[in-house]
């Protein structure tokens, strides 16, 4: 028993060092670390994850591959998703209680607004929920549920074991990251994405874990999956300059295309607000059915589609194309508008693969031109499609560039991403489609350089520890022995809690003064400067403490659980107003 208790309590203060190590701005060793436990864990979840929905997709469609909902009769097409509806229905009446958006837009919001904490209920429904729709034949994406899954499963490991909230912010990232990297084997796309995406601010101190994370997942991916690129396609290049003005006519096309998108989302979420959320559910699926038995193709993930395009993009006519990005549309704007718990990134590739198709398609009449010219157009409109929803130039860029190996797409890559963001920021307004998600749902985002500088410090980092915890009153021999220990601050505790805190050197001044005959001292009595003391976990970041005290806080003493203080609890620290402007003006 007594070798149980040694072992415990040696356990408990490693942690403690490794808390403390880890809510300063800048400790590597500790957040590599970090980041190798989060690449494991998301890695792993994301694997499962799609053993269980790939698996389940070859069991239940007819043919070969885990896709082929293009063999499925009528009925059938249209019976899938309809099912699919009803399931979600039931899964979010019984267990979501306020929980309405999941998927990339939550990350942002629980990483901006509720320092990375998320909820096994949660991570719960994204997982099922998720999988569910894209088995059903939904109109959705696999990335946003495994960047959720992978940030979610982080947070949790966090929490269990109480890390700082800086860190529990890295964690996030790097599970969002190892979210991407699992999907794809694009570990360069994950880091970036995680980035631009999801912590919107790249920080040197932040691409280690993330990194390492990502290396880690990608990993884990390839031992299950195997190594091959998604999406496997000849070299692609740019024959000739004089194709670069239609590569900037795709790239504006992809951009008015990206707002409609947008738009169309925004206009079902914010229509559909009033509608109790299983209902929204059975809609969606109803309406993917209805889509699905016209154009089969807009169901599931739809990378098999996007590998015809870029293969075979002859098999296509240019009507077929423009049906498929229509419904492709409104599949996937009433789909998530309606709340099913997926990604869009799929889809996005869709649609920008189809309308590069049609350019391609287009200038082929003009002659010499070849099918591998067709699908230069057709990856070049997959990168900047998701580029201009997502406003994520660098992550799409990334991406394309692993999705397929073809290093010689960089270059007018980036021109279409380029005319295709700005057509869709600056002529239609369009922000990303997470924080048009977010917005429809009252939930802005909103950051600024000084709030980002504060989450990335955690308080115990910056602690005063020049005090000592007093009881309310003391004698005057104790205060004597006190003023000797030569500190500056006292932290009175009044009914076991602190109550205020005053400099030592007005105590000093109080008994220097007074008479030789004073027994007892109060503290809060005597004639000196006294500030109103709050509790604040350790695991808080400063932009938690100066929220504090812009609300009114005159100081702070960090403690374990604010909400669990008696004379037993332990003071790590102090936190004044002056420490923390401190940090941001450095």
């Amino acid at each position: 028993m007594g070798i149980t208790k040694k072992i415990k309590k040696g356990w408990l203060n490693w942690l403690e060092k490794e808390r403390i190590h880890l809510s300063r701005p800048d400790a590597p060793m500790h957040l590599a670390l970090v980041g190798l436990i989060t690449g494991f864990l998301a890695g792993g979840v994301i694997i499962l994850f799609r053993l269980i929905v790939e698996n389940t997709q070859d069991y239940l469609l007819p043919g070969s591959g885990s896709e082929n909902y293009e063999e499925l009769s009528l009925i059938g097409r249209f019976m899938y998703p309809v099912i699919g509806g009803i399931l979600l229905a039931l899964l979010f009446y019984h267990y979501a209680k306020n929980l309405r958006v999941l998927g990339i837009a939550k990350v942002i919001d629980r990483l901006t607004y509720h320092q990375g904490y998320f909820s096994l209920r949660g991570f719960m429904l994204q997982f099922w929920g998720a999988a569910i729709a894209i088995i059903c034949g939904h109109s959705v994406g696999r990335e946003g549920p495994h960047v959720y899954l992978g940030a979610s499963i982080s947070s949790l490991f966090a929490q269990s074991i109480s890390l700082p909230n800086n860190s529990i912010r890295t964690m996030v990232a790097c599970g969002a990251a190892a979210g991407v990297s699992a999907s794809f084997n694009t570990p360069l796309a994950g880091v970036i994405f995680a980035l631009e995406v999801v912590m919107m601010e790249f920080s040197l101190a932040s691409f280690i874990p993330i990194m390492l994370s990502s290396v880690v997942a990608t990993s884990l991916s390839v031992a299950v999956f195997g190594s091959q690129p998604a999406f496997i396609i000849p070299p692609m290049n740019l024959n000739s300059l004089m194709q670069l003005p239609i590569i900037l006519v795709l790239g504006i096309s992809i951009g008015c295309v990206a707002a409609l998108f947008n738009h169309m989302l925004e206009t079902v979420s914010r229509t559909s607000k009033s509608i109790e959320i299983w209902w929204k559910l059975c809609i969606a699926g109803v309406i993917a059915g209805i889509c699905g038995m016209v154009q089969p193709e807009v169901m599931g993930v739809g990378y098999d589609s996007i590998t015809v395009l870029l293969k075979n993009p002859e098999s296509f006519t240019v009507f077929a194309l423009v049906m498929l990005i229509g419904f492709k549309l409104i599949a996937t704007s009433f789909c998530v508008g309606l709340g099913v718990p997926a990604g869009m990134i799929g889809p996005a590739f869709i649609l920008g693969a189809a309308i590069g198709a049609i350019v391609g398609m287009t200038v082929s009449f003009t002659g010499g031109w070849t099918p591998n010219d067709i699908a230069f157009y057709a990856l070049l409109g997959m990168g900047a499609m998701v580029a201009a929803s997502l406003q994520a130039p660098l992550a799409a860029l990334t991406a394309i560039i692993e999705l397929t190996y073809n290093p010689g797409i960089v270059m007018p890559g980036m021109l279409t991403i380029v005319a295709a963001q700005l057509t869709s920021r600056v002529i239609f307004k369009k922000d990303s489609l997470f924080i048009t998600m977010l917005r429809t749902n009252d939930q802005d985002y909103q950051v600024n350089p000084i709030s980002l500088t504060l989450r990335r410090i955690g308080v115990a980092s910056l602690l005063e520890k020049n005090f000592v915890r007093l009881p309310r009153v003391i004698s005057r021999k104790r205060a004597e022995e006190t003023i000797k220990l030569d500190l500056e601050w006292i932290v009175i505790s009044h009914n076991g809690r602190p109550s205020r805190l005053i400099p030592m050197v007005d105590l000093a001044r109080y008994v220097k003064l007074s008479t030789e005959g004073l027994d007892e001292i109060d503290l809060i009595e005597i004639p000196a400067q006294r500030l109103q003391i709050d509790p604040i976990s350790l695991q808080s970041n400063l932009l938690e403490a100066h929220i504090k005290f812009k609300n009114g806080a005159e100081s702070l003493c960090v403690v374990f659980k604010e909400n669990k203080i008696d004379e037993k609890s332990r003071i790590y620290g102090i936190l004044l107003p002056d420490m923390v402007t401190a940090a941001y003006r450095v």
